[in-house]
């Protein structure tokens, strides 16, 4: 079974709720499945008239085979980010949105840090062999310049 924006949207309530109930809202916080990524697990934005922050999930997520603990650690990742002024109205706290730690901290304070460990260990285990079956290689390809004399050509070809 595959997981919709119903949902994502309850995750995101659920740590609204039970994580950042004390954090400021000074604008709408959406979120959504973006595509599938092998590097980025989420992102957040604001919208130019800053009237709204969202929040974008790898599209891998769709699948149950991740685990919800590791979605939630990813969308209180980026709640931390807004907390922290970074792609929210709220003022500014750090310098670098993952100065020091301050990630972990802001976690470990809302009671949210097993979430985050949960998922640093479960991406380390699973993430290497998801990303081989989602991405995998292709046959490399050789760029052959037509400028190129014909025996140079025909020797990368030998080669590629």
């Amino acid at each position: 079974m595959m997981r919709d924006q119903a949902w994502l949207q309850s995750q995101l309530d659920f740590l609204l709720e039970n994580g950042f109930s004390d954090m400021p809202r000074l604008n709408r916080i959406t979120i959504e499945f973006g595509r599938k990524a092998q590097r980025r697990l989420g992102s957040i934005r604001m919208s130019r008239d800053k009237k709204r922050s969202s929040i974008l999930i790898n599209g891998i997520f769709r699948q149950e085979l991740v685990p919800q603990e590791v979605v939630l650690a990813t969308i209180a990742h980026e709640l931390c980010h807004y907390a922290h002024g970074f792609c929210s109205p709220l003022e500014r706290k750090y310098k670098s949105p993952h100065a020091g730690g301050v990630i972990d901290r802001e976690l470990r304070k809302r009671g949210l840090e097993l979430y985050s460990r949960f998922e640093k260990d479960w991406t380390k285990a699973h993430w290497p062999k998801i990303m081989a079956a989602e991405f995998p290689r292709k046959q490399r390809h050789v760029r052959v310049s037509r400028s190129m004399p014909l025996a140079i050509r025909l020797f990368r070809r030998l080669l590629a």
